[in-house]
């Protein structure tokens, strides 16, 4: 992986989830739909866990996990809130396109929630893909969250400033890199939700959930900060009920697709 990503997030408050009620959408979206696609206790990889939102969380329902990541701060993040809270969740530095350190079919679950979308280059992303399924046991359930193109070119054109030439890379490619004119953010890649339903089907995996994660909830997130508990729980309520209509997948922040592999 690049350096970019590392130098990036590095700097970059990945503690979103409890920094911004915008950002919680995603997160409460997510938990409730794994809270239903786990409801025993399984063997999880969160092989890109970012400050493990999702690894403490899964932990405290009882789930083992183990939580890596490419950045080291984060790991450092969680292995301090790993002695403050007394969750497990092995913390450890992993580039998810090489994960040797795991023996093959090791894991129930592999939530692979980051390191696929910051992969401009297809071979990575195939090595990404490849290693998760392999660590991954015969049954189990890949989980890869992506950013859909679409949503990038709204975002772009509202917040940034329209620029023609990486409006079109993005729209042609998907590919985003640290060093090209007009970047808002580090090395990306943008997938479209047939491009990731393929992947999967590709692979033999069954798809069993395909849902938007946040919704365009970032675009208005300033909105969001100023509303009343009622008013958050009403939108909340509202974009569940809307999350897995195929329409709000490329107007969503994030994209949430999982698979059962074949046995």
């Amino acid at each position: 992986m690049e350096q970019a990503i590392v130098d990036f997030y590095e700097h970059y408050r990945e503690e979103r989830f409890v920094t911004s009620a915008a950002r919680r959408i995603e997160f409460l979206t997510t938990v409730r739909r794994f809270d239903r696609m786990f409801p025993a206790p399984v063997r999880i990889l969160d092989c890109a866990a970012g400050t493990g939102a999702y690894a403490f969380y899964l932990a405290g329902k009882g789930h083992r996990v183990t939580a890596t990541d490419l950045t080291p701060r984060h790991v450092a993040y969680m292995r301090d809130r790993q002695a403050q809270t007394g969750l497990t969740v092995a913390p450890a530095v992993l580039d998810a396109t090489d994960m040797r350190c795991f023996a093959d079919a090791t894991f129930d679950v592999v939530l692979n929630m980051g390191a696929f979308y910051h992969l401009p280059d297809a071979q990575l992303r195939t090595k990404c893909i490849d290693e998760s399924l392999r660590v991954l046991k015969p049954g189990g359930t890949l989980v890869v969250t992506y950013i859909p193109r679409g949503f990038l070119n709204l975002l772009t054109a509202v917040s940034a400033g329209p620029d023609g030439a990486l409006l079109a890379q993005v729209r042609d490619t998907g590919a985003l890199r640290r060093g090209d004119p007009g970047c808002m953010w580090t090395d990306a890649y943008y997938a479209s939700a047939a491009e990731m339903t393929a992947l999967f089907r590709a692979r033999g995996l069954q798809i069993t959930a395909h849902f938007a994660q946040d919704g365009a909830a970032p675009l208005f997130r300033d909105d969001i900060a100023r509303w009343t508990p009622a008013q958050f729980d009403a939108w909340l309520a509202y974009h569940l009920s809307v999350c897995d209509d195929p329409a709000a997948l490329d107007m969503s922040n994030h994209v949430l697709i999982a698979g059962t592999k074949e046995t």
